[in-house]
């Protein structure tokens, strides 16, 4: 009998997932989405809504490293392509490989409980409810915000990144960013272009590296340095950024002590601009709160009308039942190439992954492992759950230990590691035909 496989979400990992189903000759695939079109998070809303881009955002990742296998981004884009272009390119991927057939809109999975046979029985909301043999998660990590633990209440206007989609409101405002991370150092950064002032706050040293590094988007830099040893390819790292930038203390901020490749990375060329040009002030760890006043680890504190909290994501699955996949405080998420659950056979996470560059060839090759189980020609490891806690504690010594890392990992020995269990389990195939792009 075919097997049955619905996918939950069909943002970039989703779409992935649809369509290495239907190159491993599956048939019955439902994708449910609660938008009413592609994309994910990368559908630009001007209201508060799902979670979506804001209005200047462009890719961390170049376009180079950027791409579905066999479907690379059109040659006129630009290194980091806008958010507009990046949908336009889910459009052209959906559009190419006819992936919308699958797709149910407007329909989110308001549960889903594992039989004991390990089938999935999804309830839906328009009120149906369906069994089916495999389930697919890609409903991504970026959707219900964390926010920090401040003691005191502040009084002005208080938001998380989540809610940023433009700078307008924050024109002739003091507003101080909470965390610097891609999506703070971007807050802050747009905020600085009307604010009255800007501030934005650390409470550790972190790298914030440029998006180009001697000539070249900084991945693509990187990829050059993959094939050095270790011990060569980490201070030729750090000499390249602090060529490019100079010294951290000349911008204010402190040096990490830490190697560049243990925390994940804040891509942003502007940021640092801006600081040098007195738009952005850096500032110490939040202590506290008092009215409007923030009081901050080193002893100063300022007057803000406006905090952002850029303070990342919960990792939340709605769907599930209590208790299952519980990741919302782990640091430890115990799934073999962040997607194989041990005990849980036929449920497999796409996207559920946090790289040192790009998700979703990283959610392609996971989908197209998925399709080699599901369709039986590679049997999932009998020693699952060993490898999955010896895949945690590789990252517990790779990374700072953070619940941001949990999902953490290094793109090309990742995206190496898929390859081979592809190219163990199926032999070696033909090259993915690159699709012709007009």
């Amino acid at each position: 009998m075919p097997k049955s496989v619905a996918i939950i979400g069909a943002g970039c990992s989703g779409l992935a997932a649809i369509k290495n189903m239907q190159d491993a000759g599956l048939t019955d695939i439902v994708c449910y989405d609660k938008n009413d079109q592609i994309g994910g998070n990368w559908v630009f809303t001007s209201g508060e809504s799902h979670s979506s881009v804001c209005e200047t955002t462009h890719i961390i990742s170049s376009k180079e490293l950027s791409a579905f296998e066999g479907f690379p981004m059109p040659d006129h884009y630009p290194d980091y392509p806008s958010h507009k272009q990046v949908l336009a390119y889910f459009q052209d991927y959906a559009r190419a490989f006819n992936l919308e057939q699958y797709i149910q809109f407007n329909t989110a999975v308001e549960q889903a409980v594992e039989l004991p046979n390990h089938r999935w029985h999804l309830t839906l909301s328009d009120g149906t409810e369906r069994t089916f043999d495999y389930l697919l998660v890609a409903n991504g990590h970026h959707s219900v915000p964390r926010w920090p633990d401040i003691p005191g209440t502040f009084t002005g206007e208080y938001m998380h990144s989540h809610s940023f989609k433009t700078n307008r409101p924050f024109a002739g405002k003091r507003v101080l960013v909470i965390g610097a991370g891609n999506s703070g150092c971007d807050c802050a950064v747009e905020a600085s272009r009307v604010a009255e002032s800007t501030a934005i706050s650390l409470r550790r040293p972190t790298y914030i590296i440029p998006k180009f590094l001697m000539g070249k988007p900084t991945d693509t830099y990187n990829a050059l340095l993959q094939h050095l040893p270790r011990l060569l390819r980490a201070p030729l790292q750090k000499v390249s950024l602090q060529l490019q930038i100079g010294k951290y203390e000349r911008y204010g901020l402190k040096t990490p002590d830490y190697p560049i490749t243990a925390c994940h990375p804040t891509l942003n060329s502007e940021l640092l601009y801006r600081i040098r040009h007195g738009q952005v002030t850096p500032k110490a760890g939040v202590e506290r709160f008092e009215g409007q006043t923030v009081h901050f680890s080193d002893g100063s504190s300022a007057a803000f009308d406006t905090i952002i909290a850029a303070t990342g994501y919960k990792i939340a699955f709605p769907f599930f039942e209590p208790g299952l996949f519980d990741f919302e405080n782990a640091y430890r998420i115990p799934l073999y190439l962040r997607m194989m659950a041990p005990g849980h056979p036929n449920v497999f996470f796409i996207g559920l992954v946090q790289p040192q560059g790009c998700i979703w060839p990283l959610s392609d090759l996971q989908a197209q492992l998925a399709a080699l189980h599901i369709t039986g020609i590679c049997p999932l490891p009998d020693n699952l759950e060993q490898l999955a806690e010896a895949e945690c504690d590789e990252i517990e010594r790779e990374f700072k230990q953070a619940r941001r890392h949990s999902l953490e990992v290094h793109f090309h020995p990742f995206a190496d590691k898929i390859r081979a269990q592809i190219r163990a389990a199926a032999g070696k195939r033909p090259a993915v035909p690159v699709q012709e792009r007009n």
